[in-house]
């Protein structure tokens, strides 16, 4: 694909399969709501990320069809598109997780984006693939598994629960410390955690991320 998002997907298969000579490219600022239904089920994930002007503006070049320096709604509406199909194989960056064990959001119906401040930014639900029941301890974040792209939360309050489903739970924004999650981790990350053809996830052990007890 000629358009900058398609080689951003090109460099996610490439990075993905070499994530120990990965490091990030691409850089968002992101906010995550987290959602409970009133029966104590996860209803979903509202994700809002606003990438740095660099990559924004590659986007700008690559999707400006008509050379007026603006996106119109066509344009946008391809953006988004693009975007939403590149990152079906990383589930979409966002990433819930039960006890310890995955649990998958579907393909969100539809990814909005606008183009505000010389910024890309993209709006989008995420839901559980499967009814998620609240409960134990379950952890909610985004990042990118190949670590090509640096999502972050400026401020704690950029992740946030809401929904009674949350009523009975504590819920604590956690930010990793880079030396010791190395120093946790050295006997597993040996050369052939990174060379496992199966596909390794170190970002989920640096990222930010709501733990919620209940």
């Amino acid at each position: 694909m000629r358009k900058r998002l398609g080689l951003w997907t090109g460099l996610l298969a490439l990075a993905s399969a070499a994530p120990a000579l990965s490091h990030p490219h691409v850089f968002a600022e992101a906010r995550l709501e987290i959602i409970a239904n009133d029966d104590g089920t996860v209803k979903e994930l509202r994700n809002v990320w606003r990438f740095d002007d660099v990559f924004s503006s590659s986007v700008l070049m690559d999707f400006d069809t008509n050379s007026d320096l603006k996106l119109d709604h066509g344009e946008l509406t391809a953006i988004a598109n693009t975007i939403r199909d590149s990152l079906a194989d990383y589930g979409y960056f966002t990433f819930i997780s039960k006890d310890g064990a995955a649990s998958p959001v579907s393909k969100p119906e539809v990814f909005n984006v606008d183009f505000k401040e010389n910024q890309l930014l993209v709006f989008f639900v995420a839901k559980p693939a499967q009814p998620l029941k609240i409960g134990g301890k379950m952890s909610f974040g985004v990042h990118d598994p190949t670590l090509y792209t640096a999502i972050d939360f400026a401020k704690d309050e950029d992740i946030l629960v809401e929904g009674k489903g949350f009523a009975n739970c504590r819920h604590k924004v956690i930010r990793p410390d880079a030396d010791e999650v190395l120093a946790q981790n050295q006997n597993t990350l040996t050369e052939a955690f990174f060379n496992d053809p199966a596909g390794t996830d170190m970002a989920k052990l640096f990222a930010t991320r709501m733990e919620v007890t209940c």
